[in-house]
């Protein structure tokens, strides 16, 4: 049997990148998936790959960090699939504006902090509800392997994702046992957005370097949340996992 069968997942920023592999392997393992993405034609195409290979999905335009637009996307998933197991809050990012805290743009810090914190925020204020009235679930928040150790020139990217780490803890305690709280910390994964901004940073390219199993691909982080969402860690929940290829070791 799919590892997912019988659920519904949403993922927001499942466009691109490790969101869009995690909706294609989600959908291959059974779940119904919503996919929850600024980029509408982004998310249109992801749903058209998961139906024509067999699969149900929708693409619902959302922005993270706009609580009408994320109320709007946990309604529709509600009112078209009747049920919400799994919320992959996905959507986030770092740019090369990024620096230490004396250099780094102010409103580099506050473009991180809204959408890598404040928009994980919103997918659990509103998606956490709808989850314990389908019966209880799995949340599974996007933290980093910045979070985890030090790495210079990343201070607002850091600060974000220390947050998501330490929300994911609180809420673990908060909403058990019906709601599961993980998250996953990568290092630095090679969808395209991340090759270009690894190309134009040095410390960046060499923590790339340093990966003792190879580079990571978006598909490596897919199946640590398909067993995070899966029933496989019904009794995980609270933890923070890297995926990360050595890096926090070596």
């Amino acid at each position: 049997m799919p590892r997912l069968a019988g659920k519904v997942a949403l993922i927001t920023g499942a466009g691109t990148g490790i969101g869009r592999a995690t909706a294609k392997l989600f959908a291959e393992e059974g779940a119904k998936v919503v996919i929850a993405e600024l980029n509408k034609e982004a998310g249109e195409q992801v749903a058209q790959v998961i139906t024509q290979a067999g699969g149900d999905a929708i693409a619902i335009p959302t922005n993270v960090t706009e609580p009408d637009s994320m109320q709007a996307a946990i309604d529709r998933c509600m009112r078209h699939y009747g049920a919400l197991h799994v919320l992959h809050n996905n959507a986030g990012g770092s740019t090369s504006q990024d620096s230490d805290v004396t250099e780094a743009p102010l409103e580099e810090f506050w473009r991180v902090i809204k959408l890598d914190l404040y928009g994980t925020f919103l997918g659990c204020r509103f998606g956490i509800p709808a989850m314990r009235k389908s019966g209880g679930g799995s949340v599974i928040n996007m933290s980093s392997n910045v979070a985890l150790m030090g790495i210079p020139g990343r201070d607002c990217y850091t600060a974000a994702k220390g947050a998501v780490a330490s929300m994911t803890r609180s809420m673990a305690v908060e909403f058990a046992p019906d709601i599961r709280v993980n998250a996953i910390a990568p290092s630095a994964t090679m969808t395209d957005r991340v090759r270009k901004l690894v190309a134009g940073n040095a410390a960046l390219d060499r923590m790339a370097q340093s990966h003792l199993l190879g580079l990571i691909e978006p598909e490596d982080i897919a199946a640590m949340a398909l067993f995070l969402a899966s029933d496989e860690s019904r009794k995980v929940t609270g933890h923070i996992y890297p995926v990360d290829s050595g890096v926090i070791i070596s």
